[in-house]
């Protein structure tokens, strides 16, 4: 028999964390509201794919991409849908209120947005949105524009990622990480000392490529916590999936101009249709970007001679949903050529979802939770196996509960590891199963 040791945390300690995670880094779970009318799609026909990464800009342009919508299977996360499509959780999460993050629906519909408004900036280089956490890298000239576009994590409100001019000063590949003496001490508080530098490996928070600014101390590079693209999570370097941090690298000569801003609201037009797109809640409220847009707002009602519709105006701006909604037609007839959404088949594998191996009883392993409700044990093992670097986790029934164990580890060093990082990343005092060797 396998023998525990320890003591672990109480169902409903185990239910406050959970939830505290969910409305801390994921936001969007709270509210109940279903997808308007509006944005369903009018075919059900199914596209095997959809463009995510790479579009053409129309001149005269500022809306690229389409909208689409994907139904959901069983053992779907949004973290996984989110970096299937190239888009990160802030996105998802907000397109699709009152969807469940971790444990959504089989069957469910949601949006993918992958439509953008393009940044009030110069197109060249690289441009960054902070408030929509997404990079904006421009190729050519006016004449034939194409853009690459990626989601990044950001900075969080007490280390934020600057705003302002700058340009890749050098790249590197398998990057060591020095840490600074600020995260140094931070790490050190919560009882998880770090060394001077991090070598190039699966616990480097840098990833497999970086690229630094000229802004010193700050990079843009990959990650070991791809759950953590879409959220303001970082030390205020920009941070992306691995994947796309590889195309970024390749495609970005140094010298190559970045600029950072932080514009939560977006204006643009395509095909004589005015888009509003909005990333602030009105408890947000941005005033002197607010400011910017609303006086843009006017003067498009006054050199078109007629009124704009101010409550769609002000319900876009109530619902914050992230995505570019049709507000006004700059030519009569114009909204009749807005792209309707479309339906994209559900992949047979996500790309870069979590695996879970096979559980073996004659190796070490780790009980994070004894819980009552079968959701619950679901959603935490979600969420441990969204941990970076990944700490496998699955839900085992027991009697009328379930319970979450990761592993397996390969020896006890291993297994105290996953016990030291749930207890600082999650706050969960897990019990380590010694591996049962007679089997």
């Amino acid at each position: 028999m396998c023998r525990i040791i320890d003591l672990s945390l109480s169902y409903r300690r185990l239910c406050l964390i959970v939830l505290s995670f969910i409305i801390v880094y994921l936001q969007g779970c709270a509210t109940t509201k279903r997808v308007p009318e509006a944005y369903q799609p009018i075919s059900r026909h199914l596209e095997e794919d959809i463009e995510r990464n790479e579009f053409a800009v129309a001149k005269g342009d500022d809306v690229i991409g389409r909208l689409a919508f994907i139904t959901l299977e069983k053992g779907d996360t949004l973290p996984d849908i989110a970096r299937h499509f190239s888009l990160g959780i802030n996105g998802v999460s907000a397109a699709n209120p009152g969807v469940d993050i971790w444990v959504p629906k089989a069957g469910e519909r949601i949006m993918l947005p992958l439509s953008f408004i393009l940044p009030d900036a110069p197109r060249k280089g690289i441009v960054i949105n902070l408030a929509v956490m997404r990079l904006f890298q421009f190729k050519g000239d006016s004449g034939s524009l194409t853009v690459l576009t990626y989601p990044v994590g950001v900075g969080t409100e007490e280390r934020p990622s600057p705003t302002g001019q700058m340009y890749v000063a050098r790249k590197a590949v398998r990057p060591t990480w020095h840490v600074p003496a600020s995260i140094a001490r931070d790490h050190q508080k919560k009882g998880d000392p770090l060394p001077a530098e991090v070598l190039p490996g699966p616990q480097n928070p840098l990833g497999e490529y970086a690229l630094y600014l000229s802004k010193s101390t700050y990079l843009m590079h990959g990650t070991n916590k791809p759950a953590s693209i879409g959220l303001r999570a970082t030390n205020g370097c920009i941070r992306l999936y691995p994947e796309d941090v590889k195309q970024l690298f390749e495609d970005t000569p140094v010298k190559t101009a970045v600029s950072i801003v932080n514009q939560p609201y977006l204006l643009g037009q395509r095909d004589g249709v005015v888009y509003l797109e909005v990333h602030t809640s009105p408890e947000d409220l941005d005033t002197a970007e607010f400011d910017k847009i609303y006086a843009k707002l006017r003067k498009i009602e006054k050199e078109s001679g007629r009124t704009l519709d101010w409550s769609k105006v002000k319900k876009v701006l109530a619902e914050a949903r992230g995505i570019p909604v049709p507000i006004f037609e700059i030519r009569q007839g114009s909204e009749k050529r807005v792209a309707e959404p479309i339906e994209v088949r559900h992949p047979d594998e996500l790309y870069g979802r979590p695996g879970v191996p096979e559980l073996k009883t004659n190796a070490w392993s780790v009980l994070a939770a004894e819980v009552r409700e079968e959701i619950e044990a679901v959603r935490l093992a979600a969420i441990i196996n969204h941990q970076g670097p990944p700490i496998p986790a699955r839900v085992l029934s027991r009697g009328a509960g379930y319970r979450v164990v990761a592993g397996p580890f390969n020896n006890i060093g291993e297994a105290k590891d996953a016990i030291r990082r749930l207890k600082i990343d999650l706050e969960i005092d897990a019990k380590l199963i010694e591996p049962d060797m007679k089997k």
